[in-house]
């Protein structure tokens, strides 16, 4: 075998895009020769992908897999619209959340996982496109509870939630619903971390209208405050969809929440 420099990877990387192991696999596969090793890259589609890095992947589909035993939520981006409607596209991200049901047997952010075995695949999905693709997040699930999923915008929006407790399918898919529409951030307040309830505290005690006001005044109304920034927030406190006139936790008081996903697609991570 011949002897691979770094410097060598690093020229191929510089050349194709692609990254560092993949250039120095290709290299060994070629016994050093860089054009075999470039071809190399190229039929695996790992070239064109690395080439197209840079694009913008905003476009995309959040994709599942639902069974008695397993919960899958996939996020996989694209460059285009139209790409993402495609049936190439379409088939390819549902494929990921199939086989990461089937295939991967970690539970929670199997992100990592899930790439690290569709390098081929993905690749060979990127050179049929001619577009960049990112399988951006990955989460596979064992439900405690009962697991329901709702998918909104053709693909847009992408909940899955994991409830304990008694509800329907009827009364699940409107909980996964109102996740999707009110975009909760914790399940209640005691989820909030005591550092962002303390920073909240701190900013909302500095707004003029209680400036001048006793302490223990200002203590009752930062109170009233939070539990009124605990509707934003927190899923159980918000009005719920179906009646706001009730909280959700009053509208399904058999139920309880152990954990939600809400994926949007391309959103700030």
């Amino acid at each position: 075998m011949a002897d691979i420099s770094a410097q060598v990877v690093k020229d191929l990387r510089d050349k194709t895009g692609a990254g560092m192991m993949d250039c120095k696999k290709a290299l060994a596969a070629s016994n050093g020769d860089v054009e075999l090793a470039i071809e190399h890259l190229r039929k695996n589609g790992l070239a064109k992908m690395s080439g197209r890095s840079g694009k913008a992947t905003t476009e995309g589909k959040v994709v599942f897999v639902l069974t008695p035993t397993t919960a899958v939520l996939a996020e996989v981006l694209c460059e285009t619209d139209f790409a993402a409607k495609s049936e190439k596209f379409l088939n390819y991200a549902k494929g990921v959340a199939e086989r990461t049901a089937k295939e991967v047997s970690a539970v929670g952010d199997v992100t990592e996982a899930v790439n690290a075995r569709e390098q081929g695949s993905l690749g060979d999905l990127v050179s049929n496109i001619g577009e960049n693709v990112q399988i951006r997040r990955v989460a596979r699930w064992t439900p405690q509870g009962k697991a329901a999923v709702y998918i909104h915008g053709g693909g847009r929006i992408g909940v899955l939630a994991d409830v304990a407790g008694e509800a329907s399918d009827v009364e699940l898919n409107n909980l996964c619903m109102h996740i999707a529409a009110f975009n909760p951030r914790y399940i209640d307040p005691s989820g909030v971390p005591p550092a962002l309830l303390a920073k909240e505290r701190e900013i909302t005690a500095a707004q003029p209208d209680l400036a001048n006001k006793p302490a223990n005044i200002v203590e009752k109304i930062l109170d009233g405050k939070m539990q009124k920034w605990y509707t934003e927030i927190c899923l159980v406190k918000q009005p719920w969809i179906m009646d706001d006139k009730l909280s959700v936790e009053k509208a399904n008081p058999k139920a309880k929440v152990l954990r939600f996903l809400r994926w949007q697609v391309g959103e700030a991570l």
